[in-house]
């Protein structure tokens, strides 16, 4: 894990004074602005953060909470911020949303404006380049500082903060188990969201469902908007494919549109599930058959397991390096059963 940057050793880097470095800090008009300006630099180069103000984070509560969500467009993430609102609201907190846009570099942007907002506390659903790539610097730089850090839904076990989420293997596996038991035998896995949590606990679900049922997993990544259909129909074709789970909503409402603009029945030619239990799949016609991933419930447990860590650490007997184990929250979910699918028992028929 990166080491915090102390100011002596910012003073050394730059061969000054810690007094230099401190009143080039705070702008003070004693020091050349050319010096405040080279001071600035490197501090910023090195995230460096005053332990003042890491210790009025602590101290001086602002009931203000900080969250960062990848993308506003998936109805989980409206979901999951109407839980987050309404729960923090009703327990006197006001909220700091910033988007990442799937990327770790406005995710890193986004935790230094609560730093400087002095949140008490912050929750995060990670960006897709933050788990691609791993980088978690950032991240622990903040759990280092003692600012309680809540994940939901795409979270890191590398981390060591409270969580919460879903067992997507599971559930997927559940999910993959029913179609095959409504008699699908050619079902693929389709993803718009690769390369997050996610998405590989349900691919290894997916995988461990066609396993059992001595099936051959195919995974159909498409990366290309703009080129879905063009991605997709092939593949319905070339593998007679009867059956698809889809990593997310979207991904599953516009295969089912496109199936349909090609002659497909729902669900007698091809049956589709797919995740979040949202607007857009409940009022499609068909109806989506979905994965409940409780969003609203996982905001709502979000905030409750904030304030919770935030009360902990009231108690000036406590150090926040000895408090108890994080806590990874993990919800019991359930397939919502629409238009989209058969039903299980309809196989035994065929």
């Amino acid at each position: 894990m990166e080491q915090k940057v102390t100011l002596k050793k910012l003073a050394g880097l730059l061969n000054l004074s810690i007094s230099t470095v401190s009143k080039s800090l705070n702008d003070s008009p004693e020091i050349s602005a050319q010096t405040r300006s080279r001071v600035k630099q490197l501090a910023l180069l090195n995230n460096y953060i005053p332990n003042g103000m890491a210790q009025s984070l602590k101290a001086n509560k602002t009931k203000t909470i900080g969250v960062i969500i990848p993308n506003i467009l998936p109805s989980f993430f409206t979901k999951a911020l109407y839980g987050i609102e309404s729960t923090a609201g009703k327990a006197g907190y006001r909220i700091i949303i910033c988007i990442s846009n799937e990327s770790t570099q406005k995710e890193a942007e986004s935790l230094k404006t609560f730093l400087n907002g002095r949140v008490d506390g912050i929750i995060l659903s990670l960006a897709k380049e933050t788990q691609q790539t791993n980088k978690l610097d950032h991240l622990n730089r903040i759990i280092d500082y003692g600012i309680p850090l809540v994940l939901f839904d795409r979270i890191s076990n590398e981390l060591r903060c409270d969580s919460i989420s879903i067992d997507d293997h599971k559930i997927a596996e559940k999910a993959t188990d029913e179609m095959h038991e409504s008699g699908c035998r050619n079902i693929i896995y389709l993803s718009t969201i690769f390369d997050t949590s996610v998405d590989l606990q349900r691919q290894n679900g997916y995988a461990m469902s066609q396993a059992k049922h001595r099936a051959k997993p195919f995974v159909l990544h498409i990366r290309d908007d703009e080129a879905f259909e063009e991605k997709l129909l092939p593949v319905l074709a070339e593998k007679s494919v009867d059956g698809i789970l889809a990593a997310d909503e979207l991904s599953a409402i516009r295969s089912m549109r496109a199936a349909i603009k090609h002659g497909y029945k729902i669900p007698e030619d091809l049956s589709v599930i797919g995740f979040t239990n949202g607007f857009m799949g409940e009022h499609f016609l068909p109806s989506l058959s979905t994965v409940n991933q409780h969003a609203e419930e996982q905001g709502k447990l979000a905030v409750e397991t904030l304030i919770s860590r935030l009360q902990m650490d009231n108690d000036k007997t406590l150090d926040i390096k000895n408090n108890p184990d994080p806590v990874q929250h993990i919800l019991e979910t359930l397939i919502i059963h629409r238009e989209s699918t058969r039903h299980p028992l309809a196989g035994l028929s065929r």
